[in-house]
């Protein structure tokens, strides 16, 4: 059956109740005008309440889920010149790096002995790779490892293929398809959300330098839904956007789901976006970092500056604002968790929300379960982009099930497409074969350095920093 939106009801208060109860039960849907007006106007209790109850609707009241997977960046050579990273390098720094096949591979043995069933490998926008290296790699760990699921390539890598590889095609999708095929064929299962930070044009323009616009990141994932492919949808917030920006960033995302449901399923299925995972940006080490806070001089008054740019159709003047760009605002664990009620209550069409409590702790993000969030994600073995400008947080499967456990819900192992693998209700299960707690809390999470030919391994501390992966 076609999929059909739930129907919107514009003339009603954002916080009507009735509203909420339908949108909760999947009868209604949120206008852009009224998410906005709960993201920056309804009591947080109320949108904790609303977003569970949504929550609750899609996955019930029992089980929720993490994947045991690995985060491999397998270059941090890139074109890009983002001012929100600090993990990207020219391929001339000392401490650029591309990982050969063999060194990856390792990697996938070493997520495979802890159970692990899918491997997040994306990295910079390496000019010097040529396809084959992807493919050949592709090839190689499907043959190593013919059960693990490679979730693999953003869009804006996806889109760089297109310009380093120049594929046959007479549009942009046409192009991007050719080199999809190809690495679908090789072993590439899904794609990741990374790159999609927010799609309001003047925000992108401003922080995104060299990466794809709206657009372009949404074609190709629309791409790989046609290829009955699944994908992940994120966004990046608390710096220089607006709260317009926000609801912008998710409408998009609702849209194109609206259009990847409607499509007749083809032969290799229906793809579409599994989840939405939102998180605030980290500061250290990055240039966007350095931009002083709002509100930190006597001359900041009025509102901040992304609010007067921003609108609900992400096309703001960027010069209505003399300091656009030049102020950021930080959010915080009450800014992040309205954030993602939010994104649970519009995004009617979208199965999972992430919480990020790789950016956000484990307990703000434990607390994320109350507000929209099903999933808690990885097992974080390792992380390199978000941590290379911020703290690592790093938590072993134990601790994740017992996070969950606490919460008062079955924790439950999961694959890319959210089907259960197992769920932890005995006693076996890895939080409670645990005698001492004092042996799971700082575990050391792998990072990748500038390696010498033994490809030496930096390692970072876990209770240092937080860090964040994209999924």
């Amino acid at each position: 059956m076609p999929h059909a939106a739930p129907t919107t009801h514009p003339h009603l208060p954002a916080a009507d109740e009735g509203l909420l109860s339908a949108v909760a039960a999947g009868e209604a849907r949120l206008t852009p005008e009224q998410g906005l007006e709960l993201l920056t106007n309804a009591p947080l209790h109320l949108l904790g309440r609303w977003a569970d109850a949504r929550c609750k609707t899609l996955h019930g009241e029992a089980l929720r889920t993490y994947v045991i997977d690995r985060n491999i960046n397998y270059t941090n050579v890139c074109t890009a010149k983002c001012t929100f990273c600090a993990f990207r390098r020219d391929a001339g720094d000392h401490d650029a790096y591309t990982l050969d096949h063999e060194h990856l591979l390792d990697k996938i043995a070493e997520l495979e002995a802890i159970g692990g069933t899918q491997i997040l490998m994306q990295g910079g926008m390496n000019p010097d790779l040529p396809l084959s290296w992807y493919l050949d790699l592709l090839h190689a760990i499907k043959t190593r490892f013919p059960r693990m699921h490679v979730h693999g390539f953003s869009p804006p890598e996806f889109i760089e293929f297109v310009h380093f590889f120049n594929p046959p095609g007479a549009t942009l999708a046409d192009q991007v398809r050719w080199v999809m095929v190809q690495l679908r064929e090789a072993g590439l299962d899904s794609l990741p959300g990374g790159g999609g930070e927010i799609f309001s044009d003047p925000v992108r323009r401003k922080i995104g330098l060299g990466k794809c616009d709206a657009e372009a990141w949404l074609t190709t994932m629309y791409v790989a839904h046609e290829l009955g492919m699944f994908t992940s949808a994120t966004m990046m917030f608390g710096h220089i956007e607006g709260h317009a920006d926000r609801i912008h960033h998710m409408r998009l995302v609702r849209e194109w789901q609206d259009r990847a449901l409607s499509r007749e399923a083809g032969e290799n299925g229906l793809g579409c976006y599994k989840a939405f995972i939102s998180w605030p940006f980290q500061r250290e080490h990055t240039p966007l970092g350095r931009v002083k806070d709002w509100g930190s001089l006597e001359t900041d008054t009025g509102r901040f500056p992304g609010d007067v740019v921003a609108n609900l159709e992400g096309d703001g003047e960027r010069h209505a604002h003399p300091e656009f760009g030049r102020r950021i605002r930080m959010a915080g664990a009450t800014e992040y968790l309205r954030t993602q009620a939010v994104s649970r209550l519009m995004l009617d069409n979208v199965y999972s929300i992430g919480s990020s409590w790789v950016t956000m702790g484990p307990h703000v993000g434990q607390l994320a379960l109350f507000y929209g969030a099903n999933d808690m994600g990885s097992v974080m073995m390792e992380e390199n982009v978000v941590s290379s400008a911020g703290t690592t947080y790093c938590l072993d499967e134990a601790v994740l099930c017992r996070l969950i456990r606490d919460a008062g819900f079955l924790p439950a192992q999961r694959d890319n497409a959210y089907d259960i693998l197992r769920i932890h209700d005995g006693p076996e299960s890895p939080d409670r074969k645990v005698t001492d707690w004092s042996r799971h809390r700082a575990q050391r999470l792998h990072a990748e350095s500038a390696r010498d030919d033994k490809a030496a391994e930096l390692v970072i501390t876990a209770a240092s920093r937080p860090a964040d992966t994209v999924a």
